[in-house]
């Protein structure tokens, strides 16, 4: 795992040199599942760079990114990506977004980096072997009581087309905790409750994608990772629930109403 970790974390910060010094340009944006879907030229470059990096440097590897097909490996090992978490806001240039990178083996998750270029945080993590940032151990808060907790989330991009239970989730939430964001990566969601800025985070329509690094680095800094049911958090991102592991079955409450 340690060759894998270095692997992705330089791929993961030469992707993150590009999109910051393409930050401030002029991009071509498309569409892809709704009109809030967005997809921009940036995207597509550090797909083809990730893809490219990782397969000529393990071709026999599986690989699933956001923006292409998936590839079919044969060494057991698969790299899950995506190449620009947070793309809604890159094209609105608002400065929070990430490369995320997550290694599985067998199925299991083994490896996670999530790189902010913008705030030149790296978050890494590999199974048994702690959680970091920047080279540093981190670890989840120790705050027990969801009425002092900051929490986030996200909205699915059907959100315009159909009503969606996550809002009566976060109306429930926002008489429990102390407050909750949504800031639009639910990557760097993820390592912000693994290094102890978030208490707790939940989603429903999330995709492999954005959560196979995040909850890594949650169960690595000593949080805990679920469904809303409390069962594992399922690698599809469906339903997910990430805590520093106090305020885990509270949360868990509040979800089942």
């Amino acid at each position: 795992m340690s060759e894998l970790l270095a692997l992705a974390t330089a791929i993961a910060r030469e992707a993150g040199a590009i999109a910051r010094a393409r930050f401030h340009e002029p991009r071509t944006i498309a569409t892809k599942s709704s009109p809030i879907d967005l997809v921009t030229d940036v995207d597509h470059a550090l797909d083809a760079l990730v893809r490219g990096r990782i397969l000529d440097a393990r071709p026999r590897d599986g690989l699933l990114t956001e923006e292409n097909r998936a590839h079919e490996g044969e060494s057991g090992v698969r790299w899950i990506v995506d190449p620009l978490d947070g793309t809604t806001n890159y094209a609105h240039a608002y400065p929070h977004f990430a490369i995320s990178i997550g290694v599985e083996a067998e199925g299991r998750r083994e490896a996670g980096v999530v790189y902010d270029p913008m705030r030149d945080e790296l978050f890494a993590a590999a199974r048994g072997r702690g959680a970091s940032l920047n080279g540093r151990a981190i670890a989840v808060s120790k705050i027990a009581e969801l009425k002092r907790a900051l929490l986030a989330t996200g909205f699915a991009y059907d959100v315009h087309t159909r009503r969606t239970p996550n809002l009566d989730y976060f109306e429930r939430f926002l008489s429990h905790a102390q407050a909750i964001r949504r800031a639009g990566s639910a990557a760097l969601d993820l390592a912000y409750v693994a290094c102890g800025r978030f208490e707790g985070y939940w989603e429903l329509h999330l995709s492999p994608w954005d959560v196979a690094a995040g909850l890594l680095l949650v169960e690595e800094a000593g949080g805990r990772t679920s469904d809303f049911d409390g069962a594992p958090a399922p690698a599809t991102g469906s339903r997910t629930v990430a805590s520093n592991g106090a305020v885990h079955e509270p949360m868990l409450a509040v979800l089942r109403g």
